[in-house]
């Protein structure tokens, strides 16, 4: 027998919260863009007019950068990446719609010459991280 809790908050209290959650200016996209400011490169933020409206843009190398909440873009492998325990089918949903709309906007930049990398943020922890993570995409 599986035993699940429901929400402790209200449906007016629950919207409040998410409603909270930043989508631009996180800190790991903040992080990002200080780890490429101190190397010199300059960038455009959320630009609506591409695809997926990119969370940083270098337009001089035609590179789109996204980064992604482990837990909202359902990072593969990673621990928080977890669906919560209530609610289970709502979010698997949600996850998956959310991965497909990443992929499509992905798709579509490519399709127009962009390079696109994702930044997850559980590669934000430190400078090494973030390079490790954009590897030398900026120079190819």
């Amino acid at each position: 027998m599986v035993l699940t809790l429901s929400d402790h908050l209200s449906h007016e209290a629950r919207s409040k919260h998410m409603g909270r959650i930043r989508q631009k200016n996180t800190k790991p996209e903040l992080l990002v863009r200080q780890y490429l400011y101190s190397l010199g490169y300059r960038y455009r933020l959320h630009r609506i007019d591409l695809p997926g409206s990119p969370d940083i843009v270098l337009p001089k190398y035609k590179l789109a950068i996204f980064v992604h909440g482990c837990f909202w873009h359902h990072h593969p492998g990673c621990k928080r990446a977890k669906i919560p325990k209530s609610r289970k089918e709502w979010w698997s949903k949600k996850f998956k719609n959310n991965q497909m709309r990443d992929a499509r906007a992905i798709k579509s930049l490519k399709d127009m010459g962009w390079k696109v990398k994702v930044v997850w943020e559980c590669e934000t922890n430190d400078f090494q991280s973030i390079s490790n993570a954009l590897g030398t995409i900026i120079e190819n």
